[in-house]
């Protein structure tokens, strides 16, 4: 699908069939989902813009490629925080910015119940949550970013529901979506199928 990059490495494949695991404790649980974090964004920040430098090293001066701009990670809260260590050992001049996100009781959409924007907007933005499930969080943290300022944007997601990305497609077609897996189906409670559960509960142990 257009505009979806799924992660296709030996690596992470092993690592996500332990991360699906049901016997995997949370603590280790945590730990994949950092390590997974942490590749998904070497492939997400690929294109990130760079910009020369002059470097001086022991035996002289070489020309060397630096990045240029502000990248901001935004985690949807909670499940999205356990994403963010991994992407600032990646990158870690990152900014830090948090968006709480929950279903609205009446109209049963996604709605905003935090956002931390102070300060001008960075140059690219990405944002993360383990799971993407029905795509409506997705689709509201976007806007939310956009509507921030920040022109450059991506998503970065453990597992989809096919379903989700459709929708998300759809709603924000030139936003990237980086995926480790996509999966096939929701169930009726829009768990993704085969999926891991909650990742928020399995992340902190709240089940």
């Amino acid at each position: 699908m257009d505009g979806v990059h799924l992660l296709n490495h030996p690596v992470a494949n092993d690592k996500l069939a332990e991360l699906r695991a049901e016997s995997t404790p949370p603590a280790r649980f945590r730990a994949l989902v950092r390590d997974l974090a942490l590749l998904l964004g070497v492939e997400a920040t690929r294109n990130l813009p760079t910009q020369e430098e002059t470097t001086t090293t022991p035996m002289g001066t070489c020309s060397t490629r630096v990045l240029s701009g502000r990248t901001a990670l935004i985690p949807i809260l909670r499940a999205g925080l356990g994403m963010v260590d991994g992407l600032l050992d990646l990158l870690p001049q990152a900014e830090v910015r948090h968006l709480g996100l929950e279903r609205d009781k009446k109209t049963l959409k996604p709605r905003s119940y935090y956002e931390k924007w102070a300060g001008p907007p960075a140059n690219h933005g990405l944002i993360l949550d383990p799971m993407l499930a029905t795509g409506g969080s997705a689709i509201v943290a976007v806007d939310r970013v956009l509507a921030w300022g920040c022109p450059d944007v991506s998503f970065l997601a453990l597992i989809a529901a096919a379903e989700g990305v459709t929708q998300f497609r759809q709603a924000h077609p030139d936003i990237p979506l980086f995926l480790a897996a996509l999966d096939d189906q929701l169930d009726d409670q829009s768990y993704i199928l085969p999926g891991l559960g909650d990742a928020g509960d399995r992340q902190y142990g709240t089940y």
